[in-house]
């Protein structure tokens, strides 16, 4: 190989390496800014192929989309001096490329560290404005809002990060007060427990009186019913007596007597000491007259 092809090889090579470092690219997703001896340039490149010169200039390129921030849960005290554990992210991405490269040497943890102490620092005054009412449930949206406007404003202001927004994931109390307010609330189901159960004897007492009460009522009204049809049974078993008396009375008297010795002598071992000429023993010596 001759000397004026390896000098033309090394001139397409110097000529190669010198537009490899004269162009780049800048994606859709992302910002990028032109630095010349460590001092910017251009800022906020928009997406395309673009020129730099080489050698001198140096290309960064950042993430230009949605980026989230999510914070470890942090104790807050509310308006009434109560703790809350608030667990809360924030959605932000890059508005000033330059002040971004400017604050933070464009170090995403570098930025993120910054946001995180801004955003903990505005919950905390948000926090404190608000009881735990508020801040659960009654302005809960609004401090929200009242967050993402204050965060924004400094972060464009110190950061060139637009915040998008900020939500809180999580409110909960501290351990310490998740164990007294279980154990409040335990008391409190143990009370109406007692209230209930009390309730209930009361109840069952009186269902238990009014079955007792309609069981002797309901005793009492057979009983007279009883009695009744008793006496009824009574006065007809009377009126047959009295009328078979009337038509044959010796033959009743007789039937009667014979009765009385069934009863009085039933057993082997009973004993009547009577005078022979008792009234008792006269069906014994004869028997009834026929009239």
């Amino acid at each position: 190989m001759s000397n004026k092809t390896i000098f033309g090889l090394v001139i397409a090579l110097v000529v190669l390496v010198i537009g490899w470092q004269s162009f780049f690219i800048v994606s859709q997703t992302e910002r990028g800014l032109v630095l010349q001896f460590g001092k910017v340039v251009r800022e906020d490149v928009p997406p395309g192929l673009h020129f730099k010169l080489p050698f001198v200039q140096k290309i960064r390129v950042f993430d230009g989309r949605l980026l989230t921030l999510d914070t470890p849960t942090q104790r807050y005290l509310t308006l009434e001096k109560k703790a809350l554990m608030v667990d809360s992210y924030a959605k932000w991405r890059i508005a000033n490329v330059q002040r971004f490269y400017t604050a933070t040497s464009g170090l995403r943890t570098i930025a993120e560290e910054r946001l995180s102490r801004q955003l903990e620092s505005g919950l905390r005054n948000e926090v404190a404005r608000r009881t735990l009412h508020e801040v659960v449930s009654g302005e809960r949206d609004q401090l929200m809002a009242n967050i993402t406007q204050e965060l924004n404003d400094s972060a464009r202001r110190e950061l060139g990060i637009e915040v998008v927004d900020v939500r809180v994931k999580g409110i909960d109390l501290p351990q310490e007060v998740n164990r007294s307010v279980f154990e409040r609330m335990s008391s409190e189901r143990e009370r109406e427990a007692r209230e209930h159960r009390a309730k209930g004897r009361e109840l069952a007492e009186g269902i238990r009186a009014d079955a007792d009460r309609q069981h002797r009522v309901i005793l009492a009204e057979a009983f007279r019913e009883a009695e009744e049809i008793r006496g009824q049974g009574d006065a007809q078993a009377a009126e047959i007596y009295a009328q078979a008396y009337t038509k044959d009375p010796e033959f009743y008297s007789f039937y009667r007597s014979l009765q009385a010795y069934r009863e009085s002598f039933g057993s082997g071992s009973d004993v009547l000491v009577l005078d022979p000429e008792s009234e008792f023993f006269r069906y014994m010596e004869r028997g009834p007259t026929r009239q």
